[in-house]
């Protein structure tokens, strides 16, 4: 069982969160498309997968077997979600359970997160969990923010809880691509994304809406430089086969 001290959230956090993200549109360009191996794909599943955008981005491009895992779920959400993206009913499967207590009964061909090992303290450990679900020679698809550069400035200035829910020292490549040699993964690539951009979580209340008017004023002034480096990158992409 995982200490508490490693878990950067709870499942409360998730809760509250959720209320407040109102979106049920899958990604049509997602950051991960072209990270996306041309191999055989026939199994998906996400960790931290809640609400199943990212699920249903996959059912509808790469294979219609696809799970989520998370530790807060609401099916009538997930159920949106399907209805609003053209989606069969009951075709993104959801288990509803703590990762580092889950025990899987399968791997997949593609284990993918978005957003999630950032919150925990031991990187490497939350990486090999990754792993442990894939099938040999499946894909991991992981994707986290970085917040060491402008993006890290932007949660500082305007939303300093949600940074200080964020493990920085994950957010390093040389130390993730040592996490990934150490674990015997191959084919690794580790990189900052070109296309930059800042954003904020979502928050009710007027005071929030005002600084996310500013941030993404911001935001399309920074798509005038699409260059990968630490300072404007907003995410770090790892790609790995087992």
């Amino acid at each position: 069982m995982q200490p508490m001290e490693n878990k950067m959230t709870d499942r409360k956090l998730w809760e509250a969160y959720w209320k407040n993200y109102k979106f049920t549109a899958i990604p049509q360009k997602p950051v991960y498309k072209n990270y996306i191996l041309p191999k055989e794909c026939h199994s998906f599943i996400e960790i931290g997968g809640f609400p199943g955008l990212n699920a249903g981005y996959f059912y509808k491009h790469v294979c219609t077997d696809v799970t989520l895992l998370d530790f807060y779920v609401d099916r009538q959400v997930i159920h949106r979600v399907e209805r609003d993206n053209g989606i069969p009913a009951d075709s993104i499967k959801a288990i509803e359970a703590d990762f580092f207590q889950f025990q899987a009964d399968r791997t997949y061909d593609m284990v993918f997160s978005l957003g999630f090992i950032e919150h925990f303290q031991d990187t490497k450990d939350v990486i090999a969990r990754h792993a442990a679900l894939a099938s040999p020679g499946g894909q991991l698809l992981i994707i986290l923010p970085n917040l060491r550069g402008l993006n890290g400035l932007v949660q500082y200035v305007f939303d300093r809880p949600n940074l200080r829910i964020h493990n920085l020292k994950s957010m390093h490549l040389k130390h993730l691509k040592h996490i990934c040699a150490e674990l015997g993964l191959k084919d690794v690539r580790v990189e900052y994304t070109r296309k930059p951009m800042v954003w904020l979580e979502p928050k009710p209340g007027m005071s929030a809406s005002v600084k996310k008017s500013v941030v993404k004023l911001l935001s399309c002034a920074l798509k005038l430089f699409p260059i990968k480096c630490r300072l404007l990158s907003p995410y770090i992409i790892i790609s790995a086969s087992k």
